[in-house]
């Protein structure tokens, strides 16, 4: 139906947005990023990476009985990719890395799949 496939669109096609010196995804909660700089031993590359984070397996509903660790990769792999095209379209003057986590035990912790970014200006 068609408010699945809008549904799908802002996770195939995210929108993203410039906040101060930080790139997120659109509609992010300032509360949060606030939350999450106020950590101790934060920094701007934490801060946009736990920001910007999806989990995978929440693109479906919690329990999806299909879900897999191979599924899992193809959609992780599919996402970075969209993700690396869309923010260097996006935001050519600020060069992002996109990672795509898969954890060491990834049969059992199907849940930790992740997919982030943050701009590599903050590696440093």
């Amino acid at each position: 139906n068609f408010s699945l496939a809008i549904g799908y669109a802002t996770v195939f096609w995210p929108e993203f947005v410039e906040f101060e010196d930080y790139i997120l995804r659109k509609d992010f909660s300032e509360t949060s990023l606030r939350g999450f700089e106020s950590q101790e031993g934060c920094s701007k590359k934490s801060t946009e990476w736990v920001m910007n984070h999806l989990h995978i397996a929440d693109i479906q509903h919690y329990g999806c009985k299909d879900i897999s660790k191979d599924k899992l990769i193809l959609l992780g792999k599919l996402l970075k990719e969209i993700y690396e095209t869309k923010l260097s379209a996006q935001f050519p003057h600020k060069p992002c890395i996109v990672e795509f986590y898969k954890p060491e035990d990834g049969e059992e912790n199907l849940i930790e799949y992740q997919i982030s970014f943050w701009q590599s200006k903050h590696e440093q």
